[in-house]
Formats: C-alpha cells, sequence, structure tokens
C-alpha cells in the first residue's frame, strides 16, 4: 500500500517498519504490515480491539522480535539485535495508560526515578533535580503558579498534569520518540485537551510520538498522520490534512463492516 508522503521527503524515518508479521502459535496477529514515523510527526494509530495495535507497539518498544523477514530501521539504519534494551537505548520511550507514576512522591522524584541526577561525589543530588523539575514545569508544562512546586505530591495533581509530567520526563531524557498509550482514557474534556497540548509540544521541541487510541475523537486533531490497523493488517494510511473527520468516520464503518479500507465510487 502506498503512503502519503510527508514534509519530511528525504530525511529517513525516525523508525520504519518493513513486511513486519508476528504470529503466536497459530495465530497472526500482524500481517506483513509496513509502518513509519517521520522526524517530528505525530503518527495516529486507530483499529478497535484485537486489531494488532498492541502488537505492533510491542515490536516497535522491542517486546516483540518481528518474524523472519520483517525489518526494523532507525533513521534509515536497519536494526538486526532489536530488543527493550535496544529500543530504549536509541531513545524510544512509552507512556503507558497508567502514566507509570508513584502518586505519593513528589513531583521532581516521579520526574527522575530511576534516572536520577548525583553530584561529583556521588550522591543525589537533590537541589538540582529539584531545579530542573521547577524549569521543566515552568517551560515545557506551563505551570507559573507558585502554588505548583517540584515538592507538590503528584497525588493532588490532575489527570492531564500528570499525564504532562510521564512526556516532559521522556523528553528531558532525550526519547526521538514517545510512544503515547491511550493517554486520555478515563480523562473528563478539560483534562483530555490539557493533555492533547501536551502531545503537540513533542513535536514544538523537534521529537516524534505514535498516539494510540481507538476514539478517533481524541486522536484526529494532534495527528499528522493515521495508520487504520484492522485484523492484523494496514487498512488505510491517512494524511489528517487530506481528509475530514467525517470521511475518515465512514471510512472506518465501512472496514468496521467489510475489512476493506475502499469504498465504493
Amino acid at each position: 500500500m502506498a503512503e502519503p508522503a510527508t514534509s519530511n521527503a528525504g530525511e529517513p524515518p525516525v523508525i520504519e517498519l518493513k513486511n513486519v508479521s508476528k504470529t503466536f502459535g497459530e495465530v497472526r496477529s500482524l500481517a506483513d504490515v509496513n509502518f513509519r514515523v517521520d522526524r517530528r510527526e505525530i503518527v495516529g494509530l486507530l483499529g478497535d480491539n484485537g486489531a494488532g495495535k498492541s502488537t505492533l507497539i510491542k515490536v516497535v518498544m522491542g517486546f516483540h522480535t518481528p518474524d523472519p523477514g520483517g525489518e526494523i530501521y532507525f533513521h534509515g539504519k536497519q536494526v538486526d539485535d532489536w530488543s527493550v534494551a535496544r529500543a530504549r537505548s536509541l531513545g524510544i520511550e512509552t507512556v503507558y495508560q497508567e502514566r507509570a507514576l508513584c502518586e505519593k512522591q513528589p513531583i521532581w522524584r516521579n520526574m527522575f526515578m530511576g534516572r536520577e541526577l548525583r553530584n561529583r561525589f556521588g550522591l543525589l543530588d537533590v537541589e538540582r533535580m529539584k531545579s530542573e523539575c521547577a524549569r521543566l514545569m515552568s517551560e515545557h508544562m506551563g505551570f507559573t503558579s507558585a502554588a505548583v512546586h517540584p515538592n507538590n505530591v503528584v497525588a493532588t495533581m490532575s489527570g492531564g498534569e500528570k499525564q504532562g509530567v510521564a512526556i516532559t520526563r521522556a523528553l528531558y531524557f532525550e526519547a526521538q520518540l514517545v510512544i503515547l498509550d491511550e493517554p486520555t482514557m478515563g480523562l473528563s474534556l478539560t483534562e483530555t485537551k490539557k493533555t492533547l497540548d501536551f502531545v503537540r509540544h513533542i513535536k514544538e521541541v523537534g521529537k516524534s510520538a505514535i498516539f494510540i487510541d481507538h476514539n478517533i475523537f481524541n486522536i484526529y486533531p494532534v495527528v499528522d498522520r493515521l495508520y487504520v490497523l484492522d485484523r492484523g493488517r494496514v487498512a488505510g494510511v491517512f494524511n489528517r490534512s487530506e481528509i475530514t473527520m467525517d470521511a475518515l468516520i465512514e471510512r472506518l464503518y465501512h472496514v468496521a463492516r467489510t475489512g476493506e479500507m475502499e469504498m465504493p465510487s
């Protein structure tokens, strides 16, 4: 299936999967999937439960190894030793639905958890972490009120703000590609809007993201391109600028009924 061109033509994608399949026993969860994310691009991944979204993302994360014949490229170079450790070392970070935050700990501890900053003596540099956290909260998360402080406990934050902490943490540690696993699930309309603003910021700072969801109304406003998965195959790829939400919804209904993206003229 030919994919729409993007504004990054000529540059290698941040990540590209070619002819990737994944079989578990007698079940083929992915079948000859071609998928890419360009630099400074937000790519949406849509599909019903069982469409293959989770399997595809676990391949990108390095959790699953593709079946023989599938290829993975990072910045144009084929990577054979693909694994979770390899993917993370190259700058692929995942923000899960659960947000992976310790709610009873302050924001600054969550921001640097597992990657604490240390001084020249090897001791935790608490003041530097608090200072960096305050800067990130102001510059990347838009918190300017003195009432919001790095010492605030995460449990006091709203759902959208918690997603902001998780996304900002990924960007601080030089993520090249941020995977967002249904980041708006369970959020109110206001908090969803706040989270989508954080998603847009990923592109603004020159990074890329994969936004996984089954709700087109959340995913459509912020993505550059959309992949639609159905029963383990890519049923369609669209530039958002070239298709309206209404037209896309009609195509999704058509896929659900027939398994084919092409609609009769």
